[in-house]
């Protein structure tokens, strides 16, 4: 066999095994759209819809290579809430189903990994004959560390722009993914069901030049009658703009929609928000208003970390610095250390005032976006439960054979997989019904919220005449027709706006601390600056503000059984809330954080679970108040124009 020919040889190797879909996910004409028509939908947005829309199956080079054997079905069976069998052979079901999730598997080599161990080693030596790729082949059937390394060769392979043609050339793999991908999409429209479970399209776009982390998740709207028309963008030698277009031209050849979702700025060393463009020129208006079109939404806490803010850009927050320690290293590889400087390109906060000034110089703010949350999860288990979670791999899930052994759990293990994984987090959209149509449009028009894992109801609606009166009535009906909900604009009055606050706990959760309204603006002068307010709190005649500050509200867990009580804080929390700073023509955001009582984290849960001492670092981060985001409201003062 000659060597030229191993580019389109690889085709047929990648081609062989597409696994992990179900081979009976045949179309069904009734269900490749979003199936809007069959349910009732309510006059508003009634309640949070829970999903993931960020999950890996085994088709996702990484997963497979660290291990996971489980595929979209069982990932959309286990969002679903039905009991499936992990990977490692132990039952995994959640306490309470999803409503909707995203399969959000690499476009780059999808399903790669799991067609190369599949192939006859033969086949690979012979036909391929790329010896890089041969090693990789064996290391994965040697043993579970070795498959380990080999991906992790892998994927530094593909940030150094290495990555052997099989893997990295789109169209040798094309004919595999085409295969791979339109059965995925009768899977899905199979599993949707309007009114019950929304299974959404979708793929990462896996961009991470120097290993700073540029990753996207792209979430579609629609069902496989168009979905099918396209096929995974490629991360490998292309750039966000690029995404960009890609999606455009979707939407006007099909008629469909897709956004983009960055995730983990915490890891782009300050290239996640910049205000330049990428080659470092003054960023232009068309770019800006080309992001915000496509991008309207940020993932901001997750597995590996939270983006919300950093002590260093927030010194005055006291709640700063959530799922920041053990991240110093603020690239994917975890090589290239974040210096302060590029911090403020890392955060969502900091984005939301870069967002303000750009918007004062180009008529255009690109970083108007929501937040939520998702796992990133590689496993095909979407679970952000810290009493449930199933680790980022495959090879850190629960089992009494690789927990039992402290020096293998990851509530004691140093480096990449340690005690600072965060267990997850997940996305809340306010919609009139579970479907893909009304799920999507809550995210496009950015009303939605992230929570680090916990399922608190949170809802905040701006206005300029709200009063405490309005909750005496149908507040939710004055929110909408007096105001905006989150991820809405306001116009400034030349009065402060005024804003409707509710929070409730997850109802098998933790009680609520406090509530606080995270507020960014541009002075006078040009600067922007943030302040944190305590709107309301738990026990506010028990707890007085002293010294501008709100007493802690005090900790029940007990470390020796990862056990708390709810004899503190409250379930629900509501203001009333105007702005005690507001100055005329300020522009502005404002948007929500809910604070929990502390509770254990997952480290401690394990410690129990399996009867082993934690380290000291993973013990001093053992206990956290979990959290919500809402998305921003913005108030528009004077822009350019």
């Amino acid at each position: 066999m000659q060597k030229t020919w191993n580019v389109r040889a690889a085709v047929s190797v990648f081609a062989l095994a597409i696994t992990g879909c179900s081979s009976e996910a045949s179309l069904d004409p009734a269900q490749t759209g979003n199936g809007e028509e069959t349910i009732e939908l309510a006059e508003f947005p009634d309640r949070p819809y829970w999903g993931d829309t960020h999950l890996h199956t085994d088709n996702s080079v990484d997963a497979f290579g660290f291990g996971t054997r489980l595929g979209p079905e069982a990932a959309l069976r286990f969002a679903r809430g039905e009991e499936v069998t992990a990977t490692t052979g132990a039952p995994a079901q959640l306490a309470r189903p999803l409503d909707f999730l995203v399969i959000a598997d690499h476009s780059d080599g999808l399903g790669a990994t799991r067609r190369l161990y599949d192939a006859p080693r033969w086949y690979v030596s012979w036909v391929i004959g790329d010896e890089t790729v041969l090693r990789w082949y064996d290391m994965m059937h040697e043993s579970p560390e070795q498959s380990t390394l080999a991906v992790a060769e892998i994927i530094t392979s593909a940030a150094d722009g290495t990555l052997p043609a099989a893997f990295s050339d789109p169209e040798a793999a094309r004919e595999g993914t085409i295969d791979l991908w339109n059965t995925q999409l009768g899977l899905l429209d199979r599993y949707n069901e309007p009114g019950t479970f929304t299974a959404f399209a979708g793929f990462e776009w896996t961009a991470m030049p120097d290993g700073n982390n540029l990753h996207r998740v792209v979430m579609f709207r629609d069902g496989s009658d168009r979905t099918s028309q396209t096929l995974p963008f490629p991360g490998l030698g292309t750039e966000a703009e690029g995404l960009w277009d890609y999606m455009l031209a979707y939407e006007e050849e099909t008629g469909g929609q897709a956004l983009a979702i960055p995730h983990n700025p915490n890891l782009s060393n300050g290239l996640m928000f910049e205000t330049t463009m990428p080659d470092g020129s003054p960023m232009t208006a068309e770019y800006a208003a080309k992001r915000a079109a496509a991008e309207p939404v940020v993932e901001v806490t997750q597995i590996k970390g939270d983006s919300e803010t950093h002590p260093f850009l927030s010194p005055n927050d006291e709640m700063a610095g959530f799922g920041v320690k053990g991240w110093e290293l603020g690239n994917l590889p975890l090589t290239a250390k974040t210096e302060p400087e590029m911090l403020a390109g890392s955060y969502a906060r900091s984005a939301l005032l870069r967002g303000l000034s750009l918007e004062q110089q180009l008529g255009v703010n690109p970083y108007a976006f929501g937040m939520i949350g998702a796992t990133d999860s590689h496993t095909s288990l979407a679970t952000g439960d810290e009493d449930n979670f199933w680790g980022k791999h495959t090879g850190n899930e629960y089992t009494d054979e690789t927990r039992a052994n402290a020096s293998q759990n990851l509530g004691t293990r140093e480096g990449r997989f340690g005690w600072h994984y965060l267990a997850g987090g997940y996305a809340a959209a306010w919609a009139r019904g579970n479907t893909r149509a009304e799920i999507f449009d809550a995210f496009a028009r950015r009303e939605v919220y992230a929570t680090t894992g916990p399922r608190m109801s949170v809802r905040i609606f701006g206005g300029f005449d709200f009063t405490d009166a309005d909750w005496d009535d149908d507040w939710v009906r004055a929110g909408y027709s007096r105001g905006v909900p989150m991820g809405g604009e306001l116009t400034d009055r030349g009065s402060a706006p005024t804003f409707l606050v509710s929070a409730l706990k997850d109802p098998d959760g933790a009680n609520l601390d406090k509530v606080q309204i995270v507020k960014g603006w541009v002075d006078g002068s040009g600067e922007t600056q943030e302040r944190v307010y305590d709107v309301v709190w738990s026990d506010m005649d028990a707890r007085p503000r002293s010294a501008g500050s709100v007493p802690a509200v005090g900790n029940t867990v007990n470390r020796d059984d990862a056990t708390y009580t709810n004899t503190i804080g409250a379930a629900e929390l509501r203001t009333t809330w105007t702005d005690p700073d507001y100055a005329s023509g300020q522009s502005a955001f404002y948007y929500v954080r809910v604070l929990e009582i502390p509770t254990p984290r997952w480290p401690l849960f394990d410690a129990v679970r399996f009867g082993f001492d934690l380290s000291e670092d993973a013990m001093a981060d053992a206990v956290a108040q979990e959290r919500a985001y809402t998305s921003p409201i913005w108030l528009k003062g004077a822009v350019a124009p």
